[in-house]
Order: C-alpha cells, then sequence, then structure tokens
C-alpha cells in the first residue's frame, strides 16, 4: 500500500495524484467507475480526499496495474470484499468465502 501519506484531514487531488503517481485525468475517471470512491468536495469545487479515499484509490491500482484486471473485474473483487467486511464471517458467509478462496486458488493453479 500507500506509505507517507500526510496526516491531513483532506488531501487535494494534486496531493494524491503525487503520493500514488497517477495522473489527475485517472483518478477523476475512476471516481465514475468505482461508487465507493467518491471524495467531497470543496465550496469551491476541490476534491478533497480522505485516508480512506486515497487507501482505496492504491487498491484499485493494484487490481487494475498490478494483478491486470478490468474495470469491471476491480469492481466486482472490491464489492466482494465489502460484503465480506460487513458480514460476520460465521456459519454460510464463511463457507462461502472458503468456497471462493478455493475457486480463486484453482484458477491461479492452472493458469500456471
Amino acid at each position: 500500500m500507500i506509505t507517507g501519506i500526510p496526516d491531513k484531514h483532506y488531501l487535494r487531488i494534486g496531493e494524491v495524484s503525487a503520493l500514488t503517481g497517477l495522473p489527475t485525468s485517472v483518478l477523476r475517471y475512476w471516481e465514475t467507475e468505482f461508487s465507493s470512491l467518491a471524495p467531497k468536495k470543496s465550496s469551491s469545487g476541490q476534491r478533497l480526499y480522505t485516508r480512506k479515499d486515497v487507501e482505496l484509490v492504491a487498491e484499485i491500482k493494484e487490481l487494475l496495474y498490478a494483478e491486470k484486471l478490468t474495470i469491471e473485474g476491480a469492481r466486482k473483487r472490491l464489492e466482494k470484499k465489502k460484503k465480506y467486511r460487513r458480514s460476520d464471517l460465521s456459519g454460510e458467509a464463511l463457507a462461502t468465502l472458503l468456497q471462493d478462496v478455493k475457486l480463486e486458488l484453482t484458477s491461479l493453479r492452472d493458469q500456471l
């Protein structure tokens, strides 16, 4: 993930761009593609990213650039992760998670 995020409540899009190495146009585009990425806007219209937003940007970058997922694939992965975070991971939810992990590992093994 990203290290060295300044200890500020909000970061502007230029600061996030410098931290992540992504152009500001990419950050603005991702806002339209990922509903969970929605920085607040100041009264003058400047985007104000929280630490959580910056961490999400880094996670999206990892999914798209390192894991080579499509935007749709990254969106699905984030939704799946969000679903598991909301559940208590007991009983049926845990069984579903384990089944998904097994399928993912099988798929990776088959690719090798």
